[in-house]
């Protein structure tokens, strides 16, 4: 079991349910949203990326456990979050440099843990990108990154997680069926390196194993048979002792809800999820193209009605943290 200290253990029960489901939302997306605003006709300017932010944060904290920001742009979206929801402040500068092998980290250069926390998180989130078969020196690279971080983490005593996003070096479309037949080591394996003690990783956020889209069942054509991706969901479970959440990579709310579904059926113990673009993405036509009052009109119908379906779904299918921790005051 993961051995985590009072401090640790009272933050992460600021961002779960009394059950110890996390039901986390997360707009800490910051290239990515520039894109989805742009995509709309309209130059993706710092106050209207604020502003969309905090419009979310508004509108949907009060049926999420805790909402992810990043400090960027979204302090004042956690300022209007609402006052029972957790928050968990991402670290990383977003993207990678594209002109440099290996996708390497970087951190908000403005930023510590110390400065995050005195902000209000509650947890710290990272996110790496790392290729299991990725040149032994780079990868070497992000293990010393990622110890690092732990230890910062751990010295502030609040709870660090790791999201893990997979890719192939040699393979350019994550979607490819080229990449869904890579993708389980891929994920399980990172699960099972970053799961080592010196990284001092709290909660794991992750993806699930397969792509879904080409599940026998999920899609019009078949990488995986249903019971071959069950496994892989199962495999990946057993590959850590950590609490671990999934993230939901940008699909539509109701294959991420099946996918939920399906882990559960397969027995996998994940405890919940840090869900962005699933719950909002279609939010942002409506603030582009008819303003405020729509957008708050489409995130209380909409936007609610995904998050809260979602959580039906979290709560059927989850599997508790508690169960997976241990308080301890010998881990200070």
């Amino acid at each position: 079991m993961l051995k985590i200290s009072k401090a640790k253990k009272a933050a992460m029960d600021r961002l779960s349910t009394k059950e110890g489901f996390i039901e986390a939302l997360a707009i800490d997306q910051r290239g990515a949203l520039k894109k989805m605003i742009k995509a709309e006709g309209q130059e993706p300017t710092d106050e209207l990326i604020i502003e969309f932010k905090k419009l979310v944060s508004e509108e949907l904290t009060p049926y999420a456990s805790s909402i992810l920001l990043d400090p960027e742009f979204g302090i004042e979206a956690a300022d209007a979050r609402h006052a029972e929801a957790g928050l968990l402040l991402a670290y990383e500068k977003t993207g990678y440099d594209v002109t440099i092998p290996g996708r390497l980290p970087d951190l908000l250069e403005d930023w510590s843990v110390k400065g995050l926390k005195d902000k209000g998180a509650d947890a710290i989130k990272f996110l790496l990108y790392y290729d299991v078969n990725e040149e032994p020196k780079l990868n070497h690279q992000k293990h010393a990154f990622v110890e690092r971080l732990g230890s910062e983490c751990f010295g502030e005593d609040i709870p660090f997680y790791l999201e893990l996003l997979s890719y192939d070096k040699t393979i350019q479309d994550n979607n490819s069926n080229d990449y869904a037949k890579v993708k389980p080591r891929k994920v399980i394996d990172m699960m099972k390196e970053f799961s080592k003690p010196q990284y001092k990783v709290d909660v794991l956020k992750v993806e699930v194993p397969v792509n879904m889209d080409v599940v026998e069942g999920f899609g019009k054509e078949a990488v995986y048979t249903k019971e071959t991706a069950a496994a892989y969901f199962k495999e990946q479970s057993e590959s850590t002792q950590l609490p671990f959440i999934f993230l939901s990579a940008g699909v539509s709310a109701n294959l991420f809800q099946e996918t939920l579904e399906f882990a559960k059926e397969a027995g996998s113990t994940f405890s919940g999820v840090l869900c962005g673009r699933a719950t909002w993405k279609n939010g942002v036509h409506h603030f582009v193209a008819n303003g405020e009052d729509a957008t708050r009109k489409w995130l209380q119908s909409e936007g609610r009605e995904n998050i809260e379906s979602l959580n039906k779904v979290v709560e059927r299918t989850a599997t508790s943290w508690h169960e997976k921790v241990e308080v301890s005051e010998l881990v200070r």
